[in-house]
């Protein structure tokens, strides 16, 4: 368990703190996050670990399984059905943009949306999973989300549905 997640499941309740850490998420009001990230000892400057206590306010419902990939298959067979047909669906096509997106800003906005979906559809992330691979964001975690978003067993396995 990372230590990031156990600081910020200890001020889930703190409705203060967690708004404070949500304004991360707006380029105009990260300055009022910063005393709330100085609180739970992430370094302002690291980007990652900001956009996880941000992420997490917004979505605290946390505990899935596997990663990103995982979770954006939950949420495309929960809002579009997981119809099966040739076409590409929106959150497959969303989850297509979101892998080929670069390190920074970018990868954070499309982040930051399939969590707005999976919040919508109340489905829960792995957070420390999301840590780790926003991290190590290269060709390799993009292979392993892909994976886990198209191949059914993986999504079988990791969200108990099929």
């Amino acid at each position: 368990m990372s230590e990031l997640m156990e600081r910020l499941r200890r001020v889930k309740e703190n409705r203060g703190l967690m708004a404070d850490l949500r304004c991360y998420l707006v380029a105009g009001k990260r300055h009022r996050a910063w005393p709330a990230l100085s609180r739970l000892n992430i370094p302002i400057g690291d980007e990652n670990k900001s956009m996880v206590a941000a992420l997490f306010a917004t979505h605290p419902e946390e505990g899935g399984q596997g990663n990103l990939g995982a979770t954006c298959r939950l949420i495309e067979k929960k809002k579009d059905g997981g119809s099966g047909d040739d076409k590409l669906s929106p959150t497959e096509r969303r989850f297509q943009h979101l892998l080929a997106a670069e390190v920074g800003q970018e990868l954070f906005d499309r982040v930051t949306r399939m969590i707005l979906l999976a919040k919508s559809q109340g489905i829960p992330v792995n957070y420390g999973k999301l840590e780790n691979d926003l991290h190590f964001w290269n060709d390799r975690t993009r292979r392993e989300w892909a994976s886990s978003f198209w191949t059914p067993y993986a999504v079988t396995q990791e969200g108990g549905q099929s």
